[in-house]
């Protein structure tokens, strides 16, 4: 299975707690490859996929930070009209339910890369796998 590792950061929402985050991921050189943020008017929880999970959270929870380890599903599909409706069909199809995604484009290639929170993952691999939707590990982002 190709489960990504995402970091998730409770982040107060004053000023400052973002640039602070970021300074941290700087300072130790880890690179953010795809992120998304939500928030309520007192917190927020960012959402970012790095090309060293495991040092990040070492590196977030050594400065008192809130952060956990996820295992989401990531996909790359073409840039075009209609993809992600198919994309969402197959889920739909396989009975798996979405709790939360995000995405990018590249375009150099010309493709969307989507980020899953899903409620099983395995489920959703073997339907990505069945309908021939590409499916991303942590070094393809």
């Amino acid at each position: 299975m190709n489960n990504v590792r995402q970091i998730s950061v409770f982040v107060e929402n004053k000023p400052g707690r973002l640039s602070a985050i970021t300074q941290v991921l700087k300072d130790n050189d880890i690179n953010i490859r795809a992120l998304s943020i939500a928030d309520t008017r007192d917190f927020g929880i960012l959402r970012i996929i790095v090309n060293d999970p495991d040092k990040a959270f070492a590196k977030l929870r050594g400065e008192d930070c809130t952060v956990t380890i996820t295992e989401v599903v990531a996909i790359s599909i073409d840039d075009e009209t209609g993809r992600l409706s198919e994309v969402m069909n197959v889920l739909s199809d396989a009975e798996v339910n979405i709790e939360y995604m995000y995405a990018f484009l590249s375009k150099s290639d010309n493709k969307a890369s989507i980020i899953l929170r899903v409620d099983n993952n395995e489920k959703a691999h073997q339907a990505f796998e069945a309908a021939g939707i590409a499916q991303l590990t942590e070094k393809d982002i």
